[in-house]
């Protein structure tokens, strides 16, 4: 244990309640600036989920231990997971191995990015809008899948879809592949290890595609707070610009999507870039509720004008 760590443990003597390891953890996390964003908004947040781990208590039944002593097990745990979470930047989400979205729990270590996107609001309140009947929505793809967390959510909305789910990363397939089998999904989620859609091509055609692809740029990236660069890069980053993988889908999605079918892509900070290089093509920019509306939705026929 390091000499920080061991002051660390000092500071704690004095604490007694899950309340006050609380209370301490949210003061340390502020006070060190570590970095949100990767399924959490907050210390408290993170905080909370580190005590859950800890003493094996679910979020809602946290309230029993903020006024009781801890164990000394759970103690040590917690402060164990705290100091790991402050002197390594090591994300939440692989510090307890799992992540939520959408209501579901997803296994998820340093094989895949954490699992957080837009389309976990869009998918049951804004894609249905444009898209015929959710019963009759046959065959979805999910472009750059990672942990498998929409390709999941998808097949969890669209009961009677087929989901095909690709990645690069075979690393990041065996994460997915524990997710599906975890869900229940084996027979109507599908992985495959391509680049973007190059193995779906000879198949049928889609009803909708969706991609929460890497669209970093390598600028924005050496910027990025040690807690993202935990995250294969590859799951970030698509070339200098960020737009490598956007513009190989692009491409594809326009031959694999059905005449009534549309594609989404989330793209960050990008949407300036995106018009600028398809400034004819025409996309509506979802509202989501923090504003910042970063999800593009384009129809089969206006992809199929793409050269």
């Amino acid at each position: 244990m390091s000499s920080r760590s061991r002051l660390r443990s000092t500071e704690t003597k004095k604490l007694r309640t899950g309340g006050d390891y609380l209370d301490f953890a949210n003061r340390l996390l502020h006070a060190k600036g570590v970095a949100h964003g990767q399924g959490f908004l907050n210390e408290q947040e993170e905080s909370l989920t580190l005590m859950s781990a800890a003493t094996g208590l679910a979020w809602e039944k946290l309230p029993q231990c903020f006024k009781r002593e801890l164990t000394e097990k759970e103690r040590s745990r917690f402060v164990e997971l705290l100091d790991r979470r402050i002197l390594e930047r090591i994300p939440t989400a692989y510090l307890i191995g799992e992540a939520w979205l959408g209501g579901l729990k997803f296994t998820v270590d340093e094989r895949v990015i954490i699992p957080r996107s837009y389309f976990v609001e869009l998918i049951p309140e804004i894609i249905p809008q444009w898209l015929p009947p959710v019963k009759t929505i046959k065959r979805v793809a999910d472009i750059c899948t990672g942990s498998g967390c929409l390709a999941i959510l998808l097949a969890k909305y669209f009961p009677s879809a087929e989901v095909d789910a690709t990645d690069l990363s075979g690393e990041a397939l065996e994460v997915a592949k524990i997710n599906v089998k975890k869900h229940r999904l084996e027979k109507r989620v599908k992985l495959f290890k391509t680049d973007t859609m190059t193995a779906l091509m000879s198949g049928k055609n889609y009803d909708l595609i969706i991609s929460n692809p890497p669209y970093e740029p390598e600028s924005v990236y050496k910027k990025l707070p040690e807690e993202f660069k935990k995250e294969p890069k590859m799951s970030l980053v698509s070339e200098k610009d960020g737009l490598g993988v956007i513009r190989k889908l692009l491409k594809q999605a326009g031959k694999k999507l059905n005449p009534t079918g549309v594609l989404l892509i989330e793209v960050g900070g990008l949407r300036k870039a995106i018009h600028k290089n398809w400034p004819k093509l025409p996309m509506v920019w979802l509202a989501t509720q923090d504003g910042l509306d970063c999800v593009c939705l384009i129809t089969a026929r206006d992809l199929q004008k793409i050269k």
